[in-house]
């Protein structure tokens, strides 16, 4: 037992209701990797009175971030087509260079799980370096089931590896590779069910997601691999209205879903099915900026009908190649007009929601003592500063790593 001293903590409570559930002057009782009180230090409980204490003098605690939607496991990497699209290069021409997905799909599928695994290692350590301890990891690169295992496996791995939290994702729904062009139930039914069976019987998989757009996969085929989903007893979630507006929150709405993905086309039917669902809307403000998108997330629709709002990453090789969720939480702010209280929960509590896990994302007694410390006097400068690292030290499930 010991406990965390500091100036002030954002517990991000919904029982506190002062602004980020914000205590000051307080103290952390944490308990075999647990939380067992927190507030001023003036009340702490005389029972913990002879506890060893760890004084952070005029540091902010936060809940350690989560990254609810990565897909930080692939071969390769994308820098040659981002060059030549700002040589002025369009996305087909890309394309008819061996670029896109294809190019990824390609050397994911070449690539050793140790290769992919050491390839992930750096981003995961980036994302350790900012206060993160609960990551989402997707498949979705491999198209076949060997490799979408692999994915699977070297997801595995790295919280093996690493003082983290893996959440693994089967993203087998995610594009229809080149072998199976113009047959895109053919691809559902003899490799992505297929896939997920397999991921699932070898207990690689937490979740099931799927891409909902007229690139990708139309609402009836996502609905076959959601079908088999729930048959397995596996949560959804879903890209959704990224591009366009195909009914996809709606869709995994109706399958009582973690989250929407993207959203940037949502509609405000769209909003009122995910409210009624508690389905959260996970904004990803590094594909729009990558994308140089002009359609923005519907936020004040989002806030009208009180959808939770969480905020990730997206970390992938193509449309963002960001690991940060500290300049995440920024274009959150500066792109779309979220609060720095927003971008926050964001990353915290909406979206630990996102992943389906309640043991983390504030701090409660009960909670995990999942924890950063930061070297800032308010939250707000979390996300105010650019391309600046404030954490002072992380701890993981009580322990300071």
């Amino acid at each position: 037992m010991h406990v965390i001293k500091c100036q002030a903590v954002a517990t991000m409570s919904a029982e506190n209701t002062a602004p980020y559930g914000l205590v000051r002057d307080a103290a952390i009782v944490v308990q075999e990797g647990r939380i067992s009180w927190v507030g001023p230090a003036k009340n702490c409980p005389p029972m913990f009175s002879q506890a060893a204490s760890n004084d952070f003098g005029d540091r902010l605690v936060t809940p350690s971030f989560v990254d609810c939607h990565t897909h930080i496991i692939s071969g390769g990497n994308r820098a040659q087509e981002f060059e030549m699209r700002l040589n002025g290069a369009s996305y087909e021409d890309v394309a008819r260079a061996g670029g896109g997905i294809v190019s990824t799909v390609s050397a994911t599928r070449e690539a050793s799980l140790e290769a992919l695994v050491s390839d992930a290692l750096p981003r995961i350590d980036a994302m350790i370096a900012e206060g993160t301890s609960l990551v989402e990891v997707k498949s979705g690169y491999g198209l076949d089931v060997e490799t979408e295992l692999k994915m699977l496996r070297a997801a595995k791995r790295l919280a093996e590896l690493r003082s983290i939290r893996i959440v693994r994702t089967f993203l087998g729904a995610h594009a229809v590779p080149p072998e199976f062009a113009s047959e895109p139930n053919r691809y559902i039914d003899e490799v992505c069910i297929p896939a997920l069976r397999a991921a699932h019987s070898e207990g690689l998989v937490h979740a099931v997601d799927g891409f909902c757009e007229g690139i990708a996969f139309q609402p009836e085929q996502i609905s076959r691999v959601f079908d088999v989903a729930a048959e397995l007893g596996l949560p959804v979630k879903l890209h959704a209205e990224q591009l366009s507006n195909l009914g996809g929150a709606q869709l995994a709405a109706s399958y009582g879903a973690l989250s929407a993905d993207h959203i940037e086309y949502l509609d405000e039917a769209g909003v009122k099915a995910m409210a009624k669902a508690n389905t959260s809307a996970v904004i990803l403000p590094g594909a729009f900026y990558t994308l140089r998108e002009t359609q923005k997330p519907p936020i004040d629709l989002l806030r009208k009908h009180s959808v939770p709002m969480a905020l990730a990453t997206d970390c992938n090789p193509g449309s963002s190649p960001i690991s940060s969720l500290l300049l995440s939480m920024n274009m959150g702010c500066t792109l779309f007009r979220m609060t720095p209280e927003e971008v926050l929960a964001g990353v915290t509590k909406n979206a630990a929601a996102a992943l389906g896990v309640s043991d983390t994302g504030v701090i409660e007694a009960g909670k995990r003592a999942d924890l950063s410390i930061w070297n800032v006097n308010a939250p707000a400068e979390l996300s105010y500063r650019i391309g600046f690292n404030p954490l002072e030290k992380r701890i993981f499930g009580g322990d300071l790593v």
